[in-house]
């Protein structure tokens, strides 16, 4: 996974949604979560009323010559073929996607079979860098006709660096409009202050913010991300302190990846930890909630049910398959509706941003992979409500294949994405 130190947030109101009452009209949540929420907020109240605060969120600048190449970038209707230069290294820190020897199965290395994703999951016209603009649609999808957004930052500053090749800023420049997720942790700061000044800030855009929560005790196990607070009272203070900047604006949470499939230490007390975690951030009217699942190489459908029922996957909006790995969207989703079926129909989201080529040899950093499908909520498959762009395109995943230490943009790997798709 990973812990960046220069993250946008961007958190926008919620949507106009219906009046009437019934739970699949679109931007709505599940059947229930009214009545969860009479306890659920009850939970919020007392963490709030223990005086839960939590850390700021620095907030980087995008230079101005990237956001000229954003601009470009967002005009091009083609991929470039053109070699990708030497790594360069930006904003180190900390990043791994694989499980560690804790886990109950290792990441395969192997690559499922590749289908064509279908033609309603193509790239949505971008409104904006960093955003796109999907059409309403008549679901029972509660994140139907939203726009996502989210700056890949690292990637802008590197378009905007002099001594490119033409080619190579494009692509770079192509990374940073496609709107990505923004990972919350301990490099975040201040989160309540920042994440309601970005709602403020960001309310004219019209888009939906995609955060990562990543910040549990024992994280990754010890592995190349290792970290999170030291404590359940503590992990609780900085999720309520994640939900009070986010509020009644609408946004998509997806929730510690690799928790889950991985479950360091206690199982039991990671179990409840996540359960509560997911009850806080679903007190929150707008607030759409994925809790992480590995992805199908790792663990039996019957497994990560099994562990996602025990850890609140049925209050929240539903889980999350694929994060910073490489498996096909047809193998993401046919693990997917497995799942889904042992959980009474629950609904899910696919990272795709690096899964173009699917798998390769490796987990880590391996060559010739490519960006996958554009975030839209229009995914044209039962139960998929999005393909997001979870991981940070071009962030490396640690010290292997040649790469950088993890989290650090690698700009080589970063135009190797685009190339290859």
């Amino acid at each position: 996974m990973k812990e960046p130190s220069d993250y946008f947030v961007y958190v926008l109101t919620a949507p106009t949604r219906s009046s009437g009452s019934s739970t699949s009209a679109p931007g709505r949540h599940r059947a229930g979560r009214g009545r969860r929420r009479l306890w659920t907020s009850a939970l919020a109240a007392a963490v709030v009323g223990a005086g839960l605060l939590a850390p700021s969120l620095l907030v980087s600048e995008t230079p101005a010559a990237a956001v000229s190449a954003v601009e470009q970038a967002r005009k091009r209707s083609t991929l470039t073929t053109t070699p990708a230069p030497a790594p360069t290294t930006v904003a180190p820190a900390p990043r791994a996607s694989a499980p560690s020897a804790a886990t109950t199965a290792p990441a395969a290395t192997g690559t499922p079979a590749t289908t064509t994703a279908s033609s309603a999951a193509a790239p949505s016209t971008t409104a904006a860098p960093g955003s796109t603009t999907v059409p309403p649609a008549t679901t029972d999808n509660p994140l139907a006709g939203m726009a996502f957004h989210g700056l890949n930052t690292a990637a802008a500053r590197a378009a905007g660096q002099p001594g490119r090749s033409a080619e190579d800023t494009a692509a770079l420049a192509e990374l940073a409009a496609v709107p990505t997720a923004t990972w919350l942790g301990a490099w975040s700061g201040d989160l309540t202050t920042a994440v309601r000044q970005e709602v403020a800030s960001a309310r004219g855009v019209g888009a939906v913010p995609v955060f990562v929560t990543y910040n549990v005790p024992e994280r990754d196990c010890g592995g190349y991300s290792a970290g999170g607070v030291g404590s359940s009272a503590e992990y609780l203070r900085w999720v309520q302190a994640v939900a009070a900047g986010i509020g009644t604006a609408t946004a998509v949470v997806v929730v510690e990846p690799d928790a889950l499939a991985q479950l360091c230490g206690d199982p039991a007390a990671r179990l409840s930890l996540l359960r509560s975690a997911v009850e806080l951030l679903e007190a929150n009217p707008g607030t759409h909630t994925y809790l992480d699942a590995g992805n199908p190489t790792w663990m039996s459908a019957s497994t990560m049910a099994e562990r996602l029922r025990a850890a609140g996957g049925t209050t929240a909006d539903g889980f999350a398959l694929n994060v910073s790995n490489f498996q096909t969207t047809a193998a993401n989703v046919a693990y997917g509706q497995q799942v889904s079926a042992l959980l009474g129909g629950a609904h899910f989201v696919v990272d795709t941003s690096r899964n173009g080529n699917g798998a390769g040899s490796d987990w880590c950093n391996p060559p010739g992979r490519a960006v996958g499908e554009r975030p839209t909520a229009q995914t044209g498959q039962r139960g998929v409500d999005a393909y997001l762009w979870i991981k940070r395109p071009g962030e490396s995943d640690g010290t292997c294949n040649g790469g950088p230490a993890a989290g650090t943009f690698w700009d080589a790997y970063a135009i190797g994405l685009v190339r290859g798709a």
